[in-house]
This record gives C-alpha cells, sequence and structure tokens, in this order.
C-alpha cells in the first residue's frame, strides 16, 4: 500500500473571519492532492480532457474536522485508494499537522462516465492501474 502525500500551506485565503482554516477548504486541500496525484499516475485533468472520452466526476463527498489550523501552518494531506470498483472508486484523505496532530479526514467518490452521454462506464486501463498502486486493501 502506497500514500500519496501533498504538502500545502493554509494561506490567509483559506481562513474564515476567526483566522482558522473554513471548513470547505478541507475539501478543497482533497481535491488539490486529488489533481496531483492524477498528474503523478499519468491520468490529469488536462489530459482526461484533452482526450475527452471520459470524465471522473465526484458523486459523494464528507468531512471531519479534528483540530483548528491558521494562517502559515503547513499539513500534509495523505491520500489512499480505499476502494477500487468497476466504474468508480475511493479516496480516503487524512489532514495532519508538522506534528503529526490529526486536523481531519476527507472521503471522496468518483465514478468515471462516457463524455458523449454521461453514462457510467467501466474504469479506463491507465486510471485503474495508477489507482491500484495506492490501494489500501481494507
Amino acid at each position: 500500500m502506497a500514500t500519496y502525500t501533498n504538502r500545502l500551506t493554509v494561506r490567509l485565503q483559506d481562513t474564515d473571519a476567526a483566522g482558522i482554516l473554513f471548513f470547505a477548504n478541507q475539501l478543497v486541500f482533497a481535491h488539490e492532492t486529488y489533481e496531483k496525484f492524477l498528474e503523478e499516475i499519468n491520468c490529469g485533468l488536462a489530459h482526461v480532457f484533452e482526450q475527452r472520452s471520459y470524465h471522473i466526476p465526484l458523486v459523494h463527498v464528507e468531512a471531519d474536522y479534528a483540530k483548528p489550523v491558521t494562517v502559515g501552518d503547513e499539513i500534509d494531506v495523505e491520500m489512499t485508494v480505499t476502494n477500487i470498483g468497476k466504474t468508480s472508486f475511493t479516496l480516503d484523505y487524512l489532514l495532519v499537522g508538522t506534528d503529526g496532530a490529526e486536523i481531519g479526514r476527507c472521503r471522496t467518490v468518483h465514478v468515471t462516465v462516457a463524455e458523449s452521454d454521461m453514462k457510467k462506464i467501466t474504469l479506463p486501463t491507465e486510471l485503474r492501474e495508477g489507482l491500484e498502486r495506492y490501494y489500501e486493501s481494507p
């Protein structure tokens, strides 16, 4: 099992009026990690958009928050693939501070659909193979 890790720094624009990470931006950090991960496995969104044969929309998102972070804090977003189905996959994200303390968790479920009619399709081979490199079996 491999974990894909993305280090981020909390910016002013990521925080709310109280000066802590705005709740929705935890999901933004997860999605940014997902986009970088897709690049890593040679299935970047630019590639998908150029190919125009399929899309990978989100169909489910959940998040839990454990600890506030503020401007300038560095966090690691550790992403693992926890499920690979015929047409969909699940990604789990653990957000941790540089001190190792858990900041939060996210889960996203994605499905592959044909660009032409937006109906589910089997995961493209290149995507499945990339996901399998980071798959964590239960």
